[in-house]
């Protein structure tokens, strides 16, 4: 079958979901394109010896910039089909001080490429965007008395007290976490997520309006082979285990029962790319993770193990202000209109993950200085 998009251009290519992304691609006979400005906190000092780069070299187009600059993007999107719009700034307690440069690169480089889309000549068929599972903040809940309701962000003063319970927004009472599907009521509660909906909503306005067909993937945690582990900002599982290896001690946020869905880097990537084809899809937002939860302290004790550590795992009662206290995600929709099904189990996709860390040299531990970096701020209490 003849594709409909053969030239596909993915922004942030370089990075853990782009470069999964693009081999892929390359390997079903796609003209890739990445551009990508190959930022420290992901590659390191030298880019040349970063592993998610040297992945695709030679095996994509590779254009060092970066979607803040409009002859980048012009440059980038010449000839091409398609675009998956990945590149961002990732991290939800940086973003709560970083916030320029998450709104800069998030929200105005998405800007310039729909005014490129707008204004000037192009073949672009379709648009794809991630957006976050952070867009939903705390997400759906189930309140014994009112029913489902959507909680908003968590009071400083009942965690300082010990009390991480999520509380229904309308009477207060404990809340019990559900499925979160594509039609929560959204309110982010970090400045990350404020720019990962607004990337969404302008692409989705803009694109409809020019009647090119977009997509945009809300993203649960996804882990993985490939998974930058210089990264202390984001990506729990890397920041884990760069500490276990060296047997630094673990602190554990709240009361250690928070949990996420995590999801196969393989799976998003599949999930991506079965919408660059389907017509059915065209203007909509779609949940890809795999509708379980795990909490984080199963997490540590399962990396501990798996590493031999020697580390103490601890339950601090620390807590940063912008995290939510659970999330899974609904993913009928994905199921139903894309035909997803994640493939990996979390204990088949962590035992594939921590071997492949077991592959990677140590990495120097800064987890300790982005944490004072938010204390600093007045945000890690």
């Amino acid at each position: 079958m003849e594709r409909k998009c053969n030239n596909i251009l993915i922004t942030g290519g370089a990075g853990f979901i782009g470069s999964t992304i693009a081999l892929k691609l390359v390997a079903q006979g796609c003209n890739v394109t990445v551009l990508d400005c190959l930022t420290e906190q992901i590659h390191g000092k030298n880019p040349n010896e970063s592993e998610l780069y040297n992945r695709i070299k030679g095996k994509v187009k590779f254009i060092c910039g970066t979607v803040t600059s409009r002859e980048d993007w012009k440059k980038a999107l010449a000839g091409q089909d398609a675009v998956i719009h990945l590149a961002a700034e990732t991290g939800t307690g940086q973003s709560m001080y970083e916030i320029y440069k998450y709104c800069n690169t998030n929200i105005c480089g998405t800007a310039l490429l729909l005014d490129i889309l707008a204004n000037e000549k192009h073949t672009i068929k379709k648009v794809i965007v991630a957006e976050s599972r952070a867009i939903y903040g705390e997400g759906t809940y189930n309140c014994p008395h009112c029913g489902t309701v959507y909680p908003v962000a968590r009071e400083e003063k009942d965690m300082l007290s010990g009390d991480f319970n999520v509380k229904c927004p309308k009477c207060g009472a404990n809340a019990e976490l559900v499925k979160t599907g594509e039609d929560c009521l959204i309110h982010p509660t970090s400045v990350y997520g404020i720019t990962k909906q607004v990337q969404g909503e302008l692409v989705h306005t803009v694109c409809k309006s020019l009647g090119i067909p977009s997509v945009s993937f809300r993203y649960q945690n996804v882990y993985g082979p490939g998974q930058s582990l210089k990264n202390p900002y984001t990506g729990i599982l890397s920041i884990f285990s760069n500490s276990l290896r060296q047997n630094h001690d673990i602190n554990i946020f709240e009361d250690g029962t928070e949990s996420r869905d995590f999801v196969y880097i393989d799976d998003v990537a599949d999930a991506t790319i079965l919408a660059l084809e389907n017509d059915k899809c065209a203007y909509k937002a779609f949940n890809v993770g795999t509708g379980k939860a795990v909490d984080v302290m199963t997490v540590a004790k399962y990396l501990k193990e798996f590493y031999k550590s020697n580390s103490e795992i601890h339950i601090s009662g620390n807590f940063r202000l912008g995290d939510i206290r659970h999330n899974y995600a609904d993913i009928s929709l994905a199921q139903e209109i894309l035909g997803y099904e994640p493939k990996f189990s979390f204990e088949e996709g962590l035992k594939k993950f921590c071997e492949w860390v077991l592959t990677q040299p140590l990495e120097e531990d800064n987890y300790k200085k982005s944490l004072d970096e938010m204390k600093e701020k007045g945000l890690y209490k």
